[in-house]
């Protein structure tokens, strides 16, 4: 395993030794530690350490990211988009390694690692596509001989604040649209995963340099929490993008907002599939059994909550028993195992912690969770997929863990679970299994989900670049990825042409001299 590592880390362009990364001018931090370990969750060994720099290099990536915007700026949109199409297929070329990469690091299976990785490629596709679309509007003067239209400008420094489940695809979101736009951006990773940030950052520098594009448009600062709160409060940073719990997003919102910057924030969610009575129930247990071990249980539209129709309770909760002891747990490079390990042993903590805290409430769990032990579990980390009945209002099931943990609740009517769906402070995603017309319609009407994402006859992980990605309530309310999410990484500016021999007021306004 060393070796592979090794030979992927070398083929990926990151040196790494077990000793540290020398930064690079194109990437630095601020931090209260002198470098980050990164342990994989995958067997518990150091894959390497990656330095952190100081205050002074942090102010040094800025200053030369706002140079670099200077010009950037002007570069003609499709030439920016044409760059971004080089970097989709420098990922392209990359995929398998930088996919394994993900993997090891950050423990999810190596299909998710690959798939991960193809969701930055298809960003970028979306991206050169939208190189041509960053479209205004017109509107007609209500005095004439004057055209009024609407243009769209780049803000200049996108500061990006990535989390540890999803280490290079939500960069790659944020990244791939706010330069296509025409800023330029600075990363901060989850310091648990600095070493598939350091692979992209490789990766997308050689990109700009094979086009003669200045340092500076591009940046990764590397470091703990302190990193994320100089970014936030740096009055040059013109958004926050962050991507993190519920907590986090509250100090980001109030950080920036103090300052009246802007913020595109994806937080936690508590999600929920509706299995209804008129569900196909074969191809429901597929969506919520991936929805709830995938990733582990650390996705943020991973499936918190089964709401399950009276008449079909029991023969489902057979299904997903018999389900559950079918999975097969351990090395996420090993293909035929179905869930891989949580990130740390901060996350099996808080598994464990909400295992006690639903008991306590009165959950009864149908499939015990636990930590497993032997040789193929050395790093600790890897857990039992565990099954509770509860009821929605319990603390600990209005609350969001990271870990896979899957409650179940009976419903009557469908008015009833929708209720229940949407009865939890968060509002990502969610979905409803029925081959019922009324109730599909009824679920996506405005009597129904609350949340950002509303699916039929899918889950609730799992979704395409094409639409925006988002949610609700303590979610955040930010947009990512496709349709118009564009828009969250721009200016608009109203403009007025006046091409009369006259100056006419608006409104009808009489100003003589």
């Amino acid at each position: 395993m060393k070796t592979d590592i090794q030979s992927i880390l070398d083929q990926l362009g990151v040196k790494a030794d077990n000793a540290a990364f020398s930064t690079g001018s194109n990437w630095g931090g601020v931090s209260n530690i002198e470098s980050l370990e990164s342990f994989s969750p995958v067997d518990g060994k150091l894959i390497a350490s990656a330095k952190v720099a100081t205050a002074e290099d942090y102010n040094q990536v800025v200053e030369k990211a706002q140079t670099a915007f200077l010009d950037w700026r002007t570069v003609p949109a499709p030439k920016r988009g044409d760059i971004i199409r080089q970097f989709g297929d420098a990922l392209r070329t990359n995929k398998d390694a930088l996919g394994t990469l993900v993997s090891y690091e950050m423990g999810k299976s190596l299909q998710e690692g690959f798939g991960e990785v193809q969701e930055m490629i298809d960003i970028c596709d979306f991206a050169v596509g939208l190189s041509r679309q960053l479209y205004g509007l017109t509107m007609h003067s209500e005095r004439p001989n004057h055209r009024m239209y609407e243009q769209w400008h780049p803000l200049g420094i996108v500061g990006i604040i990535s989390a540890f489940n999803f280490p290079v695809a939500v960069w790659s979101w944020n990244a791939a649209l706010a330069l296509v736009c025409g800023n330029v951006c600075i990363w901060k990773p989850s310091e648990k995963t600095p070493l598939t940030a350091i692979a992209c950052q490789h990766i997308i520098a050689k990109v700009f340099k094979a086009n003669d594009i200045a340092e500076g448009v591009c940046n990764l600062v590397l470091g703990d929490r302190a990193v994320g709160e100089v970014m936030t409060n740096d009055g040059r940073v013109a958004l926050i993008s962050a991507t993190g719990s519920t907590r986090m997003g509250k100090e980001v919102a109030a950080a920036v907002g103090a300052r009246l910057g802007k913020t595109l924030l994806e937080l936690g969610g508590n999600n929920a599939i509706i299995i209804s009575e008129h569900a196909d129930l074969d191809m429901s247990l597929i969506g919520a059994v991936f929805g709830a071990v995938g990733t582990a249980g650390q996705r943020c539209t991973s499936t918190r909550r089964l709401i399950i129709q009276e008449n079909v309770y029991d023969g489902f909760k057979e299904k997903l028993v018999k389900a559950y002891d079918q999975l097969r747990i351990g090395n996420p490079l090993d293909q035929s195992n179905h869930v891989g390990p949580l990130i740390d042993q901060d996350a099996v903590a808080a598994y464990l912690d909400s295992i006690q805290k639903c008991k306590a409430e009165g959950g009864k769990f149908i499939v015990e969770g636990g930590v497993l032990t032997g040789d193929h579990y050395s790093s600790g980390c890897y857990v039992k997929p565990c099954i509770a009945e509860v009821k929605n209002d319990y603390k600990i099931v209005q609350h969001e863990t990271f870990a896979p943990i899957l409650y179940l609740i009976k419903y009557k009517t469908l008015e009833e679970a929708i209720a229940l769906q949407n009865g939890v402070p968060q509002g990502l995603s969610s979905a409803i299994m029925t081959l019922n017309l009324r109730e599909a319609e009824l679920f996506l009407s405005s009597k129904g989900s609350d949340c950002g994402i509303a699916n039929v006859n899918i889950g609730t992980s799992g979704a395409e670049i094409g639409g925006a990605f988002g949610g609700e309530k303590e979610t955040g309310g930010g947009r990512e990825s496709g349709s118009d999410a564009w828009r969250a990484y721009m200016r608009r500016q109203t403009n007025t042409i006046n091409y009369s021999n006259t100056l006419p007021l608006a409104q009808g306004i009489k100003f003589d001299l």
